[in-house]
């Protein structure tokens, strides 16, 4: 068979007809309608920095320019010049920190792209061709910028951040404590729940001026140490090497510097604190007591944390179960008073990553997983959602609901209600009701008892209710 039948044999096997010999067509190239004609892309770099804007605005598209502040203003002014109002970049690292400040000092829009919704076409991939492909899709409207609070929340969020690295790196000082301690055959920990409490730090702080003798370290106890006096002084008697004093000595001073940092750290976040805009007056409207027992956190900070919540956000958020001021401050600094630019609690809680991420493809769900992010918000509402585990509110019996199928996927599904509630309480200014619950708790109740009998039909049952029994 000649190759042309052997072509035009395949053709038709492939359900198709033989294309017919002629000049071949060339594709026209499909190009979208510029919506956003005065932008801008630039890929960030810690070396270099790339721009590139629209080749009507410049004879020179695309430049590059270093990371020191004279390259950034040029950088601006260059922009101006061109005309650019709004500028897409990626977020790298903390590298577009100092050039996103500069350019909002400036009146131009920034548009931060989240790196992983950000996806050139197969190819050769370079700076140039990156801050080329970002101003284009920033032209055309195929970009979402990522959500950035208020300049003022932006500055408590830092020194909240670092606070935590703080209290980080003081807790590897306490691990070094104990290490020396049980080099040392010190079995302090034994008998004392918190070494760093009032009795724990009094005996190391003797311990290391020279005192030995178990009697008296013993006697230091406070009185609120439930192990006896001769048990405490078994713990003590250990082999006191000249090494493990020096490391122990050291690990402490190194723990009483970063308590002392964190302190004077706690002095000027308060002051950013009170810059925050209210949106309650405490005069006319204090802070109202709270139902629950509030127990003070070991590293919790010296300021009336609560108040400054409430006053920020305008509802007492320590009523909702679970919640605390630490998370409440976590949601203040992440997240900030302003939630306009999410329009639903159900976008609020996708941008958390609290929703199940459906994966369709033929119709049918191939994964629900959740997406995998690194919010510190969600961090904390999943923390909260771990104290309800036993608790006889609403979200505790949801909890133990929902942990039939995994406590992992409990834990999600109540860190998504609690997301869902503080959008609401915040947004509206409304205290928490827990009969709002209770009575999605009716409707719950109504609809697993509507399934059950209707199983139970099925399979040619009917279900009576027990005499005396509620409902």
């Amino acid at each position: 068979m000649p190759k042309r039948g052997i072509r035009k044999h395949d053709a038709q096997v492939r359900g198709r007809t033989a294309p017919k010999r002629g000049k071949a067509k060339t594709a026209r190239a499909v190009t979208l309608p510029v919506i956003l004609p005065d932008t801008a892309g630039i890929d960030i770099g810690a070396m270099e920095i790339f721009v590139a804007v629209s080749p009507h605005r410049d004879t020179e598209p695309v430049r590059s320019f270093g990371t020191f502040t004279r390259d950034l203003e040029k950088i601006a002014e260059w922009l101006k010049g061109c005309g650019v109002r709004s500028v897409a970049m990626e977020s790298t690292g903390v590298y577009w920190i100092p050039l996103y400040q500069i350019l909002v000092d400036q009146q131009i829009e920034v548009c931060l792209v989240n790196a992983r919704e950000f996806h050139n076409v197969p190819g050769r991939k370079t700076d140039v061709e990156d801050c080329r492909w970002l101003q284009y899709l920033h032209s055309v409207g195929l970009l979402r910028g990522s959500f950035r609070p208020e300049p003022v929340i932006c500055a408590v969020r830092t020194l909240l951040r670092h606070r935590q690295n703080l209290v980080e790196l003081a807790a590897e000082h306490v691990m070094h404590i104990q290490k020396a301690m049980e080099q040392m055959n010190l079995k302090l920990t034994q008998v004392i729940s918190d070494i760093m409490g009032v009795t724990g730090t009094r005996i190391l702080e003797a311990i290391i001026k020279g005192e030995r003798d178990p009697r008296a370290l013993a006697q230091m106890c406070d009185k609120r140490i439930h192990s006896s006096e001769d048990t405490v002084m078994k713990s003590l008697e250990g082999d006191y090497r000249r090494e493990h004093m020096i490391t122990l000595e050291q690990s402490m001073a190194g723990y009483r510097f970063y308590q002392q940092q964190m302190a004077e750290l706690d002095q000027k976040m308060e002051e950013f604190l009170e810059a925050v805009p209210a949106k309650i007056d405490l005069q006319s409207h204090p802070l109202p007591e709270s139902a629950k027992r509030q127990k003070r956190q070991h590293n919790a900070p010296a300021y009336d944390l609560r108040s400054h919540c409430y006053r920020a956000f305008g509802v007492d958020l320590t009523q909702i179960p679970g919640f605390g001021a630490p998370t409440a401050q976590v949601l203040l600094a992440e997240v900030g008073p302003d939630l306009t630019k999410f329009p639903s609690a159900s976008q609020f809680a996708n941008w958390l990553t609290l929703c199940p991420n459906n994966q369709i493809t033929g119709g049918k769900i191939q994964s629900a997983k959740t997406r995998k992010g690194k919010s510190r918000a969600a961090l904390a509402l999943r923390q909260a959602a771990q104290t309800l585990e036993h608790s006889e509110s609403y979200l505790g019996q949801f909890f133990r609901r929902m942990r039939k199928i995994g406590r992992a996927e409990a834990i999600t599904a109540v860190a998504h209600k609690l997301a869902r509630i503080f959008y609401t309480l915040v947004r509206t200014g409304r205290e928490y009701d827990e009969s709002v619950l209770a009575k999605a708790g009716v409707r719950q109740s109504v609809r697993q008892e509507a399934k059950l009998r209707r199983q139970a039909l099925q399979i040619g049952f009917q279900l009576v209710p027990l005499q005396g029994a509620t409902p």
